[in-house]
């Protein structure tokens, strides 16, 4: 049963300490795929299964989503599955997809008959909750995640209402969210809980706000809507962890992260992958407790996949489509 408990919400936190960290992460942490190109294609396979492949465009249709859809099923080209096929420690990996679709509460169903059509069980997310803002009242909220329930989400991402962590109103904000992840929860959905870190005002904010979350009973927090100045960042990622670190020592419950935002390339996607490793363990470096939302991040790794595996740049029509 989810409860509040003010003590959760106690920390300490230095800024500056925190973001030295982050920097030296970020500085240190491609040097371990040195000369061992096992390891990151490794971890580069790890990132294209967490990812949520994302639309999120006001001009989505159905044949835009059917495309995300088929993409996400088979995201890497038929030369790169055959290449890893004959690989031995990736064999295993040839059916790899994308953690899941997310896309608005009105295109779901578009997703839902295609992934229906080809009888796939990938995950559907939706964005609720006013995204981006978060300025909606909670009943449109609970509507619109019982509109994308029906319509075949099986995932879903809220952001929360930022005026009550900058007011301090801790309470009210779990109080929110604890209504909806009942109401997900009820209905065998995952809640993943946007904080949009970029605009809490400080690390302690993220902080409290990631513990809240938790508390009302959020399978993920994430850090970004994508829309905000600043996204996803290793310092906020830090706190983050930090925050779910606690709260498992507290209550035993393991909460999984997904960055968002900004994350384009694959050195940004590995040093969130080794973040998680180093902070979380490996207990967390799977689609269960990891996710990068992300809408071109994809076309990257594949290009580094490839590159990896026939040690060249690939040529037109040797990746998947885009």
């Amino acid at each position: 049963m989810a409860h509040f408990d003010t003590t959760l919400l106690k920390t300490n936190i230095v800024s500056s300490e925190v973001k030295q960290i982050a920097q030296i992460l970020k500085s240190n942490s491609l040097s371990i795929y040195n000369d061992n190109d096992d390891a990151k294609l490794r971890d580069l396979l790890l990132v294209l299964n967490c990812i949520d492949l994302t639309t999120l465009a006001g001009d989505d249709t159905y044949s835009n989503v059917s495309r995300l859809c088929y993409r996400a099923i088979h995201p890497l080209s038929n030369k790169i599955v055959e290449k890893l096929s004959n690989h031995d420690d990736y064999h295993h990996r040839n059916n790899i997809t994308t953690g899941a679709v997310c896309v608005y509460p009105l295109r779901v169903g578009d997703c839902r008959q295609y992934l229906d059509r080809i009888d796939s069980n990938l995950s559907i997310a939706s964005v609720v909750a006013g995204f981006p803002s978060g300025q909606s009242p909670i009943t449109v909220t609970l509507a619109d995640i019982t509109f994308a329930i029906q319509s075949g989400a099986n995932e879903i991402d809220i952001v929360i209402n930022r005026s009550l962590v900058l007011a301090g109103k801790w309470q009210e904000l779990f109080n929110e969210i604890k209504i909806i992840a009942q109401h997900c929860h009820d209905q065998n959905v995952h809640l993943k809980v946007i904080l949009s870190c970029g605009e809490l005002g400080n690390l302690q904010n993220i902080y409290k706000a990631s513990m809240c979350a938790m508390m009302a009973g959020a399978d993920f927090i994430k850090t970004s809507t994508g829309k905000e100045s600043i996204n996803a960042t290793l310092t906020y990622g830090l706190i983050m962890i930090r925050a779910i670190t606690d709260f498992y020592i507290a209550r035993k419950i393991r909460v999984g992260l997904k960055p968002a935002g900004g994350i384009k390339n694959a050195s940004d996607a590995l040093c969130w992958i080794n973040l998680v490793r180093f902070y979380l363990g490996p207990e967390w470096l799977n689609n269960k407790l990891f996710r990068i939302g992300a809408s071109s991040l994809l076309n990257n790794i594949e290009f580094e996949i490839f590159k990896l595996l026939f040690h060249r740049k690939p040529i037109e029509n040797e990746l998947s489509m885009t």
